[in-house]
C-alpha cells in the first residue's frame, strides 16, 4: 500500500479521474460549473473534471464560483485551466450574471456554527437554492445535500433509504431539507433534471469523521459513544460520484444516499486506530442503539462501489494523523446527537 505523505499527494489523489469520469464527461454535453467551489470539496472536485475532460480530449469550460476564492487558490485553478468568478450566491443580482452551464454542481452549504447564526443558516441553505435554481432552470443540478435529513435509526435497520420519509433533527438538518424542497420545487415546476445528493461524510485525510476519531485516540481524548456508528467514504470517491451523478439527474428530481457499503461502528475504528498507534482508547458514555445511517445500495448498484475500500481508508488515515500531517480544523461533531452543530 502507498501511503499519502503531504498535502500535494493528497490533492493529486482526490483531482486524478478515474475511467469512468473521462467516460462521462465524453458523454455530457455542455460545459460545467461548481457552485460553492471554495469549500472542503470544491477545489478538487474542479480540478478532477478539469482533468477528466482534457483527458477525454473534451472542449468544455469547467468554472469554479465563490464568494471567497483566496488568491493562491485562484492562481492554482487558473493553472489547470479553471476559471473563476467571485460571486455572493445569496445575492440574487449577482448570482443572475453567472454564465448558464449546461451542468451544475451545488455544493454552497452552511452546518458549522449553525445554532449561532440559525438566521444564516436557513438563508444560506434554502435563500441561496431559490436564486440558482431559478437562473439554472434549463440546466441539469446536482444538489448536494446530507444524510441529517434522515432521523436516526436502529444499528440493525440497515440505514435509511431514498424512499423513507425525513425526519430531520434539529435547524441544521432542517434547513438542509428545506435546501431539497426548493431544488424539487424547481424540478417539478419547470421541469430541471436534478439530483439531490445525500452525502454522508467524506473523508479527506485533513478532515472527516473517521480523522476526528484517530485524532481523538492519538492524543489520549476519550472518543465519545453518543452516536455509536457511521458511515463514511474517500472524498476522491464522493468526488468521481458527484460529476458521474449528472447523468442521472431527472425531473421529478431524483434523490442519492452516497456513502460506503459499511456501518461502521465507532468503538471499533477507535480500537482500530488504538491498535495502530500502540495506545489504549479512551471513551465516554454509553453506547445507544440509534445513529444517524444512510443505506447506499442504489448508488452502488448505479455507479459502483467506492474504489478506496474501508480499511485502506482507515489506514491513510492513521498514518496521516501519526506523522503529523494537516488538519483543516474542521471538526464534524458526528457526535452530536440532537442536531445542535
Amino acid at each position: 500500500m502507498k501511503f499519502i505523505e503531504s498535502v500535494e499527494d493528497l490533492e493529486e489523489r482526490l483531482a486524478t479521474p478515474s475511467s469512468l469520469d473521462r467516460e462521462t464527461v465524453r458523454r455530457l454535453e455542455g460545459d460545467v460549473i461548481i457552485l460553492g467551489a471554495g469549500g472542503k470539496m470544491g477545489p478538487s472536485l474542479s480540478r478532477r473534471i478539469r482533468r477528466a475532460a482534457d483527458a477525454a480530449g473534451m472542449r468544455r469550460r469547467v468554472i469554479a464560483v465563490d464568494a471567497f476564492l483566496s488568491a493562491p487558490l485562484v492562481n492554482e485553478l487558473h493553472g489547470e485551466g479553471i476559471e473563476t468568478i467571485a460571486c455572493d450566491l445569496l445575492n440574487r443580482n449577482e448570482v443572475v450574471k453567472l454564465p448558464v452551464c449546461a451542468n451544475v454542481l451545488f455544493l454552497s452549504g452552511r452546518k458549522f456554527g449553525s445554532t449561532d447564526r440559525p438566521d444564516l443558516t436557513w438563508a444560506t441553505n434554502t435563500v441561496i437554492p431559490a436564486h440558482v435554481a431559478s437562473h439554472y432552470r434549463s440546466s441539469r443540478i446536482v444538489a448536494f445535500s446530507t444524510g441529517n435529513v434522515y432521523p436516526l435509526v436502529k444499528l440493525n435497520s440497515g440505514g435509511s433509504v431514498e424512499t423513507d420519509a425525513p425526519g430531520p433533527v434539529g435547524e441544521y438538518a432542517q434547513s438542509c431539507l428545506g435546501r431539497e424542497r426548493i431544488f424539487e420545487y424547481y424540478s417539478q415546476e419547470y421541469g430541471t433534471p436534478c439530483l439531490l445528493f445525500r452525502l454522508n461524510y467524506a473523508v479527506d485525510l485533513r478532515y472527516g469523521v473517521l480523522v476526528d476519531i484517530a485524532r481523538k485516540v492519538f492524543t489520549g481524548q476519550a472518543v465519545k459513544l453518543t452516536v455509536p456508528a457511521l458511515n463514511a467514504i474517500w472524498q476522491g470517491d464522493a468526488n468521481s460520484y458527484a460529476l458521474r451523478c449528472l447523468e442521472h439527474c431527472s425531473s421529478p428530481a431524483r434523490v442519492l444516499n452516497v456513502t460506503g457499503p459499511e456501518i461502521i461502528s465507532v468503538r471499533r475504528a477507535a480500537a482500530s486506530f488504538a491498535e495502530m498507534f500502540h495506545r489504549e482508547p479512551v471513551f465516554k458514555g454509553e453506547e445507544g442503539d440509534l445513529a444517524f445511517l444512510s443505506n447506499a445500495s442504489l448508488c452502488h448498484s448505479l455507479l459502483g462501489f467506492p474504489e478506496v475500500k474501508l480499511e485502506v481508508l482507515l489506514q491513510w488515515v492513521a498514518h496521516w494523523v501519526e506523522r503529523g500531517g494537516v488538519s483543516l480544523e474542521k471538526p464534524t461533531k458526528f457526535d452530536v446527537a440532537d442536531g445542535r452543530y
